[in-house]
């Protein structure tokens, strides 16, 4: 399949992709409208998040080069010390920045 990258094509895309998320975030919404939220709901929730975290690092720890391997390492060293997520990210996207403008 391919798309012209004049014309129409773009926003088209960007259009569908727009509604899509929204059917999927509003559809989440609603679905769990449904759902009464009880101890084990809430557990499932706050679960889940950190899985998906771990499923997202988890192949970038395994396949990244070495400049994303130090930057998850910074980040989590950093963020064990100060215990916030901002500056953490900061020095893993640092320590990146710097590895990769080294060359090493």
């Amino acid at each position: 399949m391919s798309v012209e990258s004049q014309g129409w094509g773009p926003l088209l895309i960007v259009a569908i992709m727009a509604v899509v998320t929204l059917a999927t975030r509003w559809g989440g919404v609603f679905v769990m409208s449904f759902v009464p939220i009880g101890h084990r709901v809430s557990q499932f929730i706050a679960a889940m998040s950190g899985s998906v975290l771990v499923a997202l690092l988890a192949p970038l720890a395994m396949e990244g080069d070495g400049g994303a391997r130090l930057a998850l390492a910074t980040t989590a060293v950093v963020m064990l010390v100060l215990r916030k997520p901002l500056p953490a990210i900061a020095a893993g996207i640092m320590a990146a920045a710097v590895f990769r403008q080294l060359g090493v």
